[in-house]
């Protein structure tokens, strides 16, 4: 499955550490990750998000279908930019999945983005149209691609636009999941302010470090201490402040 991240922080992270830096950055997750169980190379495109609320309150998005060790564009810019808040996600894709930009993380709509590592189990053999299905004629038009994460997302801005809370929608869209099929859903939702996060089947790590970030990633970025691994069943949420896990 794929690798993805979230960090919140008071002082802007540089990208290019962060997503190409020594050690366990995203792009050797992308090639070698060290907690992954499903799958060994992520190498069906990537991509980041990235606000600056003093601009706008919609995020900056970059993605591709290129693996990320091969993207050359985006490591010449990575340098120039810094953010205080950011997703970033590299993707294996789900078998019978095709490789296009469209099923590549993060997805966005207004202030969010989104990142979804899992796979829900029979989306092809018809649940995928059934929870089509139960869209709003806005979102399921919203849809690009043919990707599960897709579908997903249009399910958690259905909740969001009837004003459920963020961690509410991911709460909502993850037991309909699992009372409708099986899979792994790990869902990561954020807005530049909170980030909210199931571990439901695949690995899930945070972490608020010295400087007062606060970290959701699939795996350690780096080897420092301080990373917790969140039990399977927690729906986990996170602020510049703190970081909270709930079951399930």
């Amino acid at each position: 499955m794929c690798r993805h991240l979230a960090v919140l922080s008071r002082d802007p992270i540089p990208l290019d550490g962060l997503l190409f830096g020594p050690g366990p950055s995203l792009e050797r997750q992308s090639y070698a990750p060290a907690h992954q169980a499903v799958g060994r190379v992520n190498a069906d495109g990537w991509g980041v998000g990235w606000w600056d609320h003093g601009v706008r309150a919609e995020p900056a998005r970059y993605r591709t279908v290129t693996p990320m060790w091969a993207d050359l564009r985006f490591r010449e810019i990575a340098p120039l930019i810094r953010a205080v808040a950011i997703v970033a996600a590299a993707r294996n894709a789900t078998t019978g999945s095709p490789v296009e930009e469209t099923g590549a993380a993060p997805f966005t709509d207004g202030p969010w983005l989104f990142s979804y590592n899992g796979a829900v189990e029979g989306f092809r053999g018809g649940l995928g149209t059934e929870l089509r299905r139960s869209l709003s004629a806005r979102r399921d038009a919203g849809i690009l691609g043919s990707s599960d994460s897709e579908v997903l997302f249009a399910l958690l801005l259905d909740r969001l636009d009837a004003g459920t809370p963020a961690a509410e929608a991911v709460q909502d869209v993850v037991d309909l999941l699992r009372t409708r099929a099986g899979g792994r859903f790990n869902l990561l939702l954020a807005d530049g302010h909170t980030i909210v996060a199931s571990r439901c089947g695949n690995e899930l790590f945070s972490r608020t470090d010295p400087q007062g970030a606060s970290w959701v990633v699939s795996e350690p970025t780096d080897d420092e201490p301080g990373w917790c691994e969140v039990p399977d069943g927690t729906l986990v949420v996170a602020t510049r402040d703190h970081i909270d896990w709930f079951p399930l």
